[in-house]
């Protein structure tokens, strides 16, 4: 056991943290290294928010007695995440940069940069678990604490990254790991979980975006055609979106909803969220670009989908169309799929893949 190499992904809060104290309580070789990401070296909007996480992760490793340093990834991170989050908004998809973090930065080059420097793995806080399986191939499980279960954002991994990870704190309900933390009292046991898009913290997605992409205002109009305000930028709402449209809600106090976005006229279809919306709810949706976790799935089957992050699963028949494509039909309609969001794949709390909404 202990001769395997960890180096643990850490990310200054408690969750990461308490995986490498785990990992260290078991007898593994653990080192900590902090993925230092584009927006933390220049911040536009004037402030540092991985400074803090950076000396928060350096004085856990410390207390633990494990070496730390911060591994350089901004060039890549640039051109894996955050290019294709301002493309994704740009060409009218809806992205989930979080998601292509963990497959292209967390479990791909940073994975890769650990074991060439002599890992064997890297760990991180993530709330899920693996089980090993007689074939010799690994399973990702979803977390025992079921309102932190994170499998969902790494739907899109494939069976290599799965093998070169290690989640400590799978095992653990949340409460659990803040008392661990408070125990060792470690310097950000108490700190809060981060919010929002992974490289962002506290800035809101549309200050972010105002960088790079430019306004183009045009007009909200309702589902019965008449023209209700103007839109600052497609870019700026999501499908199913109720506040922030910038039109107030009519007498009887129903409120607007976002069913379209129409890229080709600029319009930006409202409707009343019910019976007006029906259009936002559906019974079956394609999927593209899927990532299998393990096996391929070849021919149509029942499972289960977590159609966003927090939803529970449902039940779908899932229809392959295609060598990475397929057809999902829901048992029950499902509100506000966004065309680039992604679906996850599940049999019972195993996770078999993922893929995005055409």
């Amino acid at each position: 056991m202990g001769s395997e190499k960890i180096l643990v992904g850490m990310s200054g809060g408690v969750d990461s943290s308490v995986a490498a104290y785990l990992l260290k309580e078991l007898g593994y070789d653990v080192s900590a290294a902090y993925i230092k990401v584009w927006m933390n070296e220049t911040d536009v909007f004037g402030h540092c928010p991985a400074q803090q996480d950076i000396d928060d992760g350096r004085a856990v490793s410390e207390q633990l007695g494990i070496d730390f340093e911060v591994v350089n990834l901004i060039d890549e991170y640039r051109s894996h995440v955050v290019d294709y989050l301002v493309e994704g908004y740009r060409r009218g998809v809806t992205p989930n940069p979080d998601m292509l973090c963990n497959r292209e930065v967390k479990f791909g080059v940073f994975l890769k940069w650990a074991q060439a420097n002599g890992f064997d793995s890297i760990a991180t806080g993530h709330y899920c678990r693996t089980r090993c399986n007689t074939d010799g191939t690994t399973d990702l499980l979803e977390g025992n604490d079921k309102n932190k279960d994170q499998s969902y954002f790494l739907a899109l991994l494939n069976q290599k990254q799965i093998q070169g990870g290690r989640f400590p704190v799978g095992e653990l309900e949340k409460p659990e790991v803040r008392k661990i933390a408070q125990e060792r009292r470690f310097p950000n046991a108490d700190k809060r979980d981060s919010q929002g898009i992974c490289f962002l913290g506290e800035v809101r997605i549309n200050d972010f975006l105002e960088q790079f992409i430019d306004d183009q205002p045009g007009p909200i109009v309702n589902h019965l055609g008449k023209t209700v305000g103007e839109h600052r930028g497609l870019h700026r709402y999501t499908l199913g979106q109720r506040k922030g449209i910038g039109v107030p809600s009519n007498t009887d106090n129903q409120a607007y909803v976002v069913v379209e976005k129409k890229y080709d006229s600029n319009i930006l279809q409202v409707a009343f969220d019910a019976p007006a919306a029906e259009g936002l709810w559906q019974t079956s949706v394609d999927v593209v670009n899927i990532h299998y976790a393990n096996s391929k799935i070849e021919t149509p089957c029942r499972m289960l989908a977590k159609v966003r992050y927090r939803d529970p699963s449902t039940p779908i028949t899932y229809t392959p169309t295609g060598e990475l494509s397929a057809r999902i039909d829901f048992d029950e309609p499902q509100r506000a799929l966004a065309s680039g969001q992604v679906v996850a794949f599940y049999d019972g709390d195993c996770l078999l893949g993922g893929g995005f909404y055409k």
